[in-house]
């Protein structure tokens, strides 16, 4: 009889991590990807962990929740942060990724661990046998993998519309009417690029962007947008000084030579590690193409700006995890089946890689016929997984990134200063852990 694998469906991030998860406890895993064979409709690389939206992991610190789990994931020894760390760009207090790097290292890493055997075909059906397995297609799944899904919650799977942010190439850019500076940072200097706008060109931007051809999405598409992840066109249809307050926020910026806060500004943000492609902050976008070169060529410095990606838009689906789900991220319906990634319902790099994380190690452990686990509740995993459960919850479900709002209040009151109550969580979090560093079922570096 041959020994028993855990089946992991999907080579993005939460793929990956659970395949690395699980490989590190001791288990063997078979890990599915469809690519290069086929690819979704905004994946064009045959690496694993393709990072098909932003390079960024978003903010470094531990005040912050997000940064708070890079910190967990690092001791709990994610291969997503190993791979981060070592393809990291500058991005100021942010981090940031050279994409093609980041995904050729975790796709050799993986490949070369004896434990791990990485099997370029789509799953089409269920695995036989009663081994674990961890559905991670990521929310551009195929629909093979929506159909596994649906034949086995018989819940509506959901589906909201995400926006990538267009990139243009550096030797492209007007450096003469574009200043680097992070926000608070000194004059002079920084790893952000800032194009600002006074209120003259800011208020003509905002007409053109009003008026501009938007990409019709097809008859069946019902389009629902992420909070997070607003088309910016979407967050200026809200009112004119939703962008101010948004992407195009002008404090902690100083024009060089004038002292001046700028009316608005436009962050560029480095795409890759030499410095020759830049992001576009926050202006992820559903415009059409010619929509953009007019539009986004308004942005001062970006006049005859060369796009090396345009903006574009592509379904996301997640399950109602909730209704589906039980505590431990399996499917109601087939216990058997961890769910991990966005499909889950987590939003962002950092969170899908996490719960992947912990959905590798729970499949571990039914594999290796011990108690499944949850993370502390007080710590930023245990909060994130706590997201996908039912207790308590109001309204309807929709993907979230960890964020404090998701942390369990503390038996102590919080200062009113933000900074201090932020540490006041921290602290907690890292301090939840340490029972679970003591008990020998659990392999942590806390």
């Amino acid at each position: 009889m041959s020994e028993p694998v855990i089946h992991i469906a999907g080579g993005g991030l939460a793929g990956c991590e659970a395949a690395w998860r699980a490989a590190s406890r001791g288990a063997r895993s078979v890990l599915w990807e469809m690519k290069p064979h086929r690819f979704s409709p905004a994946h064009r690389s045959p690496d694993l962990a393709e990072l098909v939206c932003s390079n960024s992991f978003r903010a470094s610190s531990p005040e912050n929740a997000v940064g708070l789990l890079k910190e967990e994931m690092r001791r709990l020894g994610s291969l997503v942060m190993l791979a981060a760390d070592a393809t990291a760009v500058p991005a100021g207090k942010a981090l940031a990724v050279d994409r093609e790097r980041f995904s050729r290292l975790v796709t050799e890493t993986v490949a070369a661990h004896p434990l791990i055997e990485v099997r370029r075909e789509e799953l089409t059906a269920w695995p036989e046998g009663d081994a674990p397995m961890v559905m991670a297609p990521g929310p551009l799944a195929s629909e093979a993998a929506v159909e596994m899904l649906a034949s086995a919650t018989g819940a509506e799977n959901l589906s909201f519309y995400d926006a990538l942010a267009p990139i243009v190439t550096a030797e492209s850019l007007d450096m003469s009417r574009i200043f680097a500076q992070d926000r608070y940072g000194p004059e002079g200097g920084g790893d952000y690029l800032n194009a600002p706008f006074d209120k003259r060109e800011f208020e003509a931007f905002l007409e053109a962007l009003g008026e501009a051809d938007r990409a019709v999405p097809r008859p069946f598409e019902d389009e629902k947008y992420f909070e997070g992840c607003l088309p910016i066109e979407v967050m200026a249809s809200r009112g004119p000084k939703t962008l101010i307050f948004g992407p195009m926020k002008p404090v902690g910026l100083t024009v060089p030579g004038t002292g001046a806060r700028p009316y608005a500004a436009a962050q560029l943000r480095r795409e890759n590690l030499e410095g020759t492609l830049w992001n576009i902050v926050g202006f992820q976008t559903r415009l059409t193409r010619p929509a953009q070169e007019k539009v986004f060529r308004m942005i001062p410095g970006l006049g005859n700006c060369e796009f090396a990606r345009y903006g574009a838009i592509h379904r996301n689906t997640f399950l109602a995890a909730p209704a589906v789900l039980d505590p431990w991220q399996r499917l109601l319906a087939r216990p058997g089946v961890f769910m991990a990634g966005q499909i889950s319902g987590v939003e962002g790099y950092v969170e899908s890689a996490a719960q992947g994380l912990w959905a590798g190690e729970n499949a571990f452990r039914a594999l290796a016929g011990i108690p499944l686990t949850l993370p502390p509740r007080e710590s930023a995993l245990g909060s994130l997984v706590s997201h996908l459960r039912p207790e308590g919850r109001k309204g309807p479900f929709a993907p979230s990134n960890v964020n404090f709002g998701l942390f369990p209040s503390l038996p102590e009151r919080l200062p009113k200063n933000k900074k201090e109550a932020a540490s006041r969580r921290v602290e907690a979090a890292r301090a939840s852990w340490k029972p679970l560093k003591e008990d020998a079922n659990h392999v942590f570096s806390w």
